[in-house]
């Protein structure tokens, strides 16, 4: 892992229990380079590890963009086709990090969410915007590239196929408005509250069943990604916690 790429991603774990990990690398929009990929998944690995973490908060810092994707720098190597399928499987390692840190993650958003931000954005469990954030990734008049199939799915999941069909064929852009309307972000607001904000939500879900979660968290990935109902596993370790032997107890107890 590069030193730049260390000290584009940083992460705090706040004494409330919430790790916040922030994309800082205001002068190219946050735009991720491979080195900055690795210390955002050492970073996932760290929190996971953590039982202090209650929460992950995800945000680029700037007030101009959230993330937005990969450096087109990292392509310009690219000899054919199979720098691309390496490609893609790089960034699913990212985004599949992102989807099973158990416990619950929030996006935080502020200005452009587009391409691989966009899809970071979308593998965390909920999303808070500025009124003022884009979303998008207009790769039909950039890259004539295309997203793998699974961050397609994701964004189908969230979105509705007309959305996605919009943004990647006609490489427009969803405003906050838009994206409150269809329930892509949980809240869009001004700037100066965001922050705030975003902290509240992540102690709201910090203060509920984390067993509960991480199920939910895991039921929702395999149908989504997987297009699997395979669940006892799941099932049987939260009947079989304590967290649910407790919650009987307490509830029945009045």
């Amino acid at each position: 892992m590069s030193v730049q790429g260390q000290e584009w991603v940083t992460c705090t774990v706040h004494t409330t229990g919430a790790a916040e990990i922030v994309i800082d690398r205001r002068e190219r929009h946050n735009a991720m380079t491979a080195s900055m990929y690795e210390a955002l998944l050492a970073h996932i690995a760290a929190c996971r590890a953590n039982r202090t973490v209650r929460g992950v908060l995800l945000r680029g810092a700037g007030g101009k963009s959230f993330v937005s994707g990969t450096d087109i720098a990292h392509f310009q190597d690219f000899r054919d086709g199979h720098d691309g399928l390496a490609y893609e499987t790089f960034v699913e390692r990212v985004i599949d990090a992102v989807e099973r840190i158990p416990v619950p993650t929030v996006a935080v958003i502020e200005g452009w969410c587009v391409g691989g931000g966009l899809a970071l954005a979308t593998a965390c469990d909920f999303r808070v915007c500025s009124t003022g954030s884009r979303f998008g990734a207009p790769i039909a008049k950039t890259l004539s590239n295309t997203l793998s199939s699974r961050n397609i799915a994701r964004l189908v999941a969230a979105l509705g196929v007309p959305r996605v069909k919009r943004m990647l064929m006609l490489a427009d852009y969803l405003s906050a408005d838009e994206a409150l309307a269809c329930g892509f972000v949980h809240t869009a607001m001004p700037a100066e509250l965001l922050h705030d904000h975003a902290h509240a939500l992540v102690q709201r879900l910090m203060g509920l069943s984390e067993t509960t979660q991480a199920a939910v968290k895991e039921s929702v990935r395999r149908i989504v990604v997987e297009q699997s109902l395979a669940d006892d596993d799941l099932v049987e370790s939260v009947y079989g916690s304590a967290s649910f032997r407790a919650g009987v107890t307490a509830f029945m107890r009045g």
